[in-house]
Parts: C-alpha cells; sequence; structure tokens
C-alpha cells in the first residue's frame, strides 16, 4: 500500500536560530537531514514526505527545495512566507517556479497576537495564496481552534490543513472544549486534518495507545476519510517515540479500516490535498 509522511522536518542545527530547540529537548539539538530519514522510510515501506518548514526566514524554504531537489522521496515542501509583507505577491510568484513547493505555513502557536490570522492584512495574504494556488498549513494550539474557524470560514475556496490536531494537552485529558472547536473547524471541507504531533502533546515517557484514541476517534468522526491525513512528525516526535512507534499507533487505529480507506488516509488524501507528482 502507497504510504506519504505528510509531516516531518530537515534542519542543521543552530543554537542561535534554532531557540525553540531548549535543553529539554537536548535529543533534538543535532543535525537532520534526508539522508537520515531515507533509510527509515524505506524500512518502513514509505514511498514520499511532505517536509515542513520549522524556521521562519526566506533562507528556510530554499534550504527545503534544495533538499526536495536532491532526494526524490521528498514529494512536496511547506515553506515560510511573511503573510503580511508588501511585496508578498512578487515573492509567490517568484516561488511558482519550484513545482514541489505547495503550501506555506506560520508559526500562528507562538505568536503574542493570538488572533493575527484575523487581522486584514494578515487575511489579505490568504487570499493571495488562493490566487496563486497554494495551500496553508494552520498551527494552532487549542485557544486559536475558534479563531481558526473564522478564518477557514472566510476563505471557502481555499485549501488549509490543520496540524497536530490543534495540539490538545493530551496528558491533562483536556477534551471537552478541544472537541467543540474540531467540530466545528470541521464543518468547513476546506479544511483537512494531520493526524500527527500526538506523542508529544502525550506524556512523553508514560503514553499508551488508549491516551489517543478519544481525540483520533474524534477527527475521523467529524473530517471524515477524505480530510485526513498521516504524519509522524520526525525528528520531533523523537521526544516521546520513535518514527515506528508513531507510525504503530496508526497502524493500529486503521487496522480494521477498508483497503480504501486505509489507501486514503495513508496516501491518497496528502496527494490530492497537495497536488503531489508522484511519477
Amino acid at each position: 500500500m502507497l504510504k506519504i509522511d505528510a509531516h516531518q522536518h530537515f534542519w542543521l542545527y543552530s543554537p542561535v536560530r534554532d531557540q525553540w530547540i531548549n535543553n529539554d529537548m537536548a535529543i533534538l539539538q543535532g543535525d537532520f537531514m534526508p539522508e537520515h530519514l531515507q533509510p527509515i522510510l524505506e524500512h518502513y515501506d514509505f514511498q514520499g514526505t511532505v517536509v515542513v518548514q520549522s524556521d521562519q526566514s526566506p533562507a528556510e524554504n530554499l534550504f527545503q527545495l534544495e533538499n526536495a531537489e536532491k532526494h526524490p522521496f521528498i514529494k512536496a515542501v511547506v515553506g515560510w512566507v511573511d503573510m503580511q509583507a508588501p511585496d508578498l505577491e512578487a515573492q509567490l510568484q517568484a516561488y511558482q517556479q519550484y513545482p514541489k513547493l505547495k503550501g506555506f505555513r506560520s508559526m500562528l502557536q507562538s505568536d503574542p497576537d493570538r488572533s493575527l490570522m484575523l487581522r486584514p492584512h494578515y487575511q489579505s495574504g490568504i487570499a493571495k495564496l488562493q490566487t496563486y494556488g497554494y495551500t496553508f498549513d494552520i498551527l494552532v494550539l487549542p485557544d486559536q481552534l475558534k479563531y481558526a474557524e473564522a478564518l477557514v470560514a472566510a476563505f471557502p475556496e481555499q485549501r488549509f490543513v490543520l496540524n497536530h490536531l490543534g495540539k490538545p494537552n493530551i496528558r491533562l485529558r483536556q477534551f471537552e472544549d478541544w472537541v467543540a472547536d474540531i467540530k466545528a473547524l470541521a464543518v468547513h471541507e476546506n479544511v483537512y486534518c494531520k493526524v500527527s504531533g500526538m506523542v508529544t502533546e502525550a506524556d512523553l515517557t508514560r503514553w499508551k495507545f488508549e491516551d489517543f484514541k478519544p481525540y483520533i476517534d474524534t477527527i475521523f468522526e467529524c473530517f471524515g476519510m477524505e480530510r485526513v491525513m498521516y504524519g509522524s512528525d520526525w525528528p520531533v516526535c523523537r521526544l516521546a517515540a520513535t518514527f515506528g512507534e508513531v507510525m504503530e499507533i496508526l497502524e493500529n487505529y486503521t487496522a480494521n479500516f477498508t483497503n480504501a480507506e486505509r489507501a486514503l488516509f495513508w496516501a491518497k488524501n496528502a496527494i490530492r490535498f497537495y497536488n503531489i507528482n508522484m511519477d
């Protein structure tokens, strides 16, 4: 069965640039590059990945696009762009030369302005993404899900994908408010969801499959089979689990799905959303 990892990262570690990788995350204070991931993908029979930005700079885009040029298993790049830049349209026009650049992501989860995505200049940027056919990855915390719902409602033709289930606090079993917000967001059929990033929202050393099941149940019930996709969040997942352990959570969950349903979740939805060329 075809498998695409719809959410992973590469970096050459810089303690100055990558200050989000603090001393509690020492396992991530190193280089994680395509040559490190490729044998893992081959071992677990993945045919491709979507690499997602981890730094907010134009240099990040070029770095990831160079990786994608050298390594055919990288099928798509989600980069970064300043959504409020005066020259945003010129930047998007210039990026058209890179067929593997499929969309962009902002680190909204850490912005002091929790509702930044609803500001007029930001929404003007989203409108330009739609014009040039780029997707938008929504990276938010649960307190921002209501703003995310307002954003996607304002752009019904724009393709959005929620990262990491909206990062519910699985460790503390915070659930009810998150469920209500997920239900409201999923009503909008232009929004997909990555089933990714769960292990790092749980107890890093004592998580078990049962911790995740109610959250995964909610995502599949709300988004349906055609708007969910798998992501490992490698190497960030290494804070709590190996690539294989993350995959096993969803292998167990989807074990009784039909072959057609599994095909959608493990590859086809990501291919359709990001318009990936598998040739």
